[in-house]
């Protein structure tokens, strides 16, 4: 399992490293943020460390724009900021656990652990000739791998974990795009006719069916 430690206090950075290491865990480190940013999106870390004072770019903007394209790699903040408000600006921002400094070695490899757990068991995503690997954001087609936007990507995952079960065009608005007010939902056939071009799948092609006036469904 591969970790990116973005942490600017040489001396922790380094007990990190080393300590994540002699565990069995291939360790990269960052001492800025936006180093730390660059090389989460380029390297696609298993999980990362973040510290939140960083210079050149926070932790918090670190972890709200490497949300922007990744949704699953669990992201871990140590940090000597504690209060409620501060917690919960971090979950906003796409954080996953919270860990005050300073904190023990021991707690912080648990913490690892359970969200390696967690990742696992609900990591790997397929459908027919479909296979989606959530903590690296990619999707495969016949072992081919497929780019897809971000809207792509999460309307297909949503469709993939409601395997079997028709997901109406109105529920698809609202659980994906969020949007709880009348809109036009057209839009959706749209990503549909794009993802379908872009994983080579024939209207006809069963995996994922248009259920005509209605909305869609996925089907293994």
């Amino acid at each position: 399992m591969k970790l990116l430690v973005v942490e600017d206090e040489i001396g922790i950075a380094n007990f990190l490293k080393q300590g994540l290491e002699e565990e069995g865990y291939e360790v990269l480190v960052a001492n800025d943020g936006q180093s730390g940013l660059e090389m989460a999106i380029s390297h696609k870390p298993d999980l990362i460390l973040l510290d939140w004072m960083l210079p050149k770019l926070s932790g918090l903007k670190v972890c709200e724009s490497f949300r922007k394209n990744n949704t699953a790699t669990p992201i871990i903040f140590l940090t000597a900021k504690d209060t409620v408000q501060e917690t919960i600006e971090g979950l906003k921002a796409g954080a996953n656990d919270y860990i005050k400094k300073p904190f023990s070695f021991e707690e912080l490899l648990e913490r690892i652990k359970i969200h390696f757990r967690t990742t696992k068991e609900v990591d790997v995503l397929t459908l027919g000739k479909i296979k989606i690997i959530q903590s690296k954001h990619q999707v495969f087609s016949e072992n081919n791998e497929i780019s897809l936007t971000q809207r792509e990507y999460e309307l297909l995952i949503y469709l993939i974990k409601n395997k079997g079960k028709v997901c109406t065009r109105n529920q698809i608005i609202e659980d994906v795009w969020d949007i709880h007010f009348e809109y036009d939902t057209g839009v959706i056939d749209v990503f549909m006719n794009a993802i379908r071009k872009k994983l080579n799948l024939s209207k006809e092609d069963e995996s994922i069916k248009t259920i005509r006036g209605v909305g869609y469904i996925a089907n293994d």
